[in-house]
């Protein structure tokens, strides 16, 4: 059993240094790759009758770019995501993409993506306490409803003022944009905390 687990323990150090190491071609194409996963992700979703903003998986995926890819690189892929969608590529939210989409009401949370993958992706390939499932969980929990929910929630309601002519209550945007998301969320931070946990090495992987 410990030599197993010695094995796995190299195997996945040696995963990490050689992501680091790479040149800017290959982090660029791993990027995209994380990007592709992100769109796959968004379309595993719940729509809901009251708000535009529908349940999805995605945030699961942005929360591990940036363990995945480190920092910069996990922010560069969710930067890729919204630019290859904001052309047209269907792979928002419900095969949808579009100008339309990244200026519309969903649009803060995909700014908070990016903000999201870059900050967790610093933390994890600089801090190596980070890289424990609780602090891990403390700054996914800080990624996911500041980074991710204060842009979503504040685009959501320019949009809504914009639609309406005034610009809603707090209870009335957070009822749209926060509260019908925040078991689901927890359970994606659970999730990619033991991720986190499990797949990076606790040993510093980058040239000092």
């Amino acid at each position: 059993m410990n030599v197993n687990l010695n094995k796995y323990y190299q195997k996945r150090f040696d995963f990490f240094k050689w992501r680091s190491h790479q040149s800017m071609a290959y982090k660029t194409v791993m990027a995209f790759f994380m990007a592709c996963i992100t769109g796959i992700f968004a379309q595993i979703i719940i729509p809901l009758p009251w708000t535009p903003v529908p349940i999805t998986a995605q945030t699961f995926a942005v929360l591990i770019a940036g363990i995945t890819l480190g920092r910069y690189w996990g922010g560069l892929s969710q930067i890729m995501y919204v630019l290859v969608g904001l052309i047209g590529v269907p792979w928002f939210a419900g095969m949808s993409g579009g100008y339309e989409i990244v200026f519309g009401a969903t649009g803060g949370y995909l700014i908070g993506f990016i903000m999201a993958a870059l900050f967790l992706g610093h933390f994890a390939d600089k801090y190596l306490k980070a890289r424990k499932f609780t602090p891990m969980f403390g700054l996914m929990m800080f990624a996911s409803f500041i980074l991710i929910y204060v842009p979503g929630l504040t685009v959501l309601g320019l949009f809504l003022a914009q639609s309406t002519g005034k610009f809603p209550g707090i209870w009335e945007l957070m009822g749209m944009g926060l509260i019908p998301f925040i078991v689901g969320d927890f359970i994606k931070i659970v999730g990619a905390s033991v991720f986190t946990k499990a797949a990076m090495p606790k040993e510093s992987f980058e040239e000092n």
